[in-house]
């Protein structure tokens, strides 16, 4: 998967505030993702992140999935 420090990815299931979006800080084995809701910090293993993506948006456009997954 191609997901950059910058990116604002969409996720499955929405945070406790309501949220769906969140905004990736830190990437590795680990997921660093900021809350566009609330503001809350979570680290999130790589394989949960990659499996309950839905979108992602890379500087204002949004990216097909389908092109996220050939990196």
């Amino acid at each position: 998967m191609n997901i950059l420090v910058g990116d604002r990815v969409k996720l499955k299931k929405p945070h406790p505030c309501g949220s769906k979006e969140w905004d990736v800080l830190r990437i590795g084995m680990d997921f660093r993702l900021r809350c566009c809701g609330c503001g809350h910090l979570v680290l999130v293993p790589r394989k949960l992140v990659e499996k309950n993506l839905r979108g992602l948006t890379r500087g204002g456009e949004e990216i097909p999935l389908s092109d996220i997954a050939q990196g």
